[in-house]
């Protein structure tokens, strides 16, 4: 499946997808493919997963392996405009 990172915190190691079917589903760090758990501001970062049914009543359905395909670019972050006057 594919969607796009909605958030991730990385003190509680945990965040939400949202789904090409605009669902939301939990992640944990542990549910992304090794080396790619988000690190910094990682919204609307396109992503591929798996789709986990848990067994409680509370629980419900979670990500897994979640990667950023090779076909989306990695987002960079902004440049500041840096003035020339000195």
């Amino acid at each position: 499946m594919r969607g796009e990172l909605l958030w991730f915190n990385e003190t509680k190691n945990f965040g939400f997808i949202r789904t090409e079917d605009d669902e939301r589903l939990y992640v944990h760090r542990t549910g992304f493919a090794r080396g790619q758990a988000p690190v910094g501001r990682c919204a609307g970062v396109k992503v591929t997963f798996e789709r986990l049914e848990t067994g409680g009543p509370e629980d419900g359905p979670q990500a897994t392996e979640v990667a950023v395909p090779d076909d989306v670019p990695a987002r960079r972050a902004r440049r500041r405009h840096q003035s020339t006057a000195r």
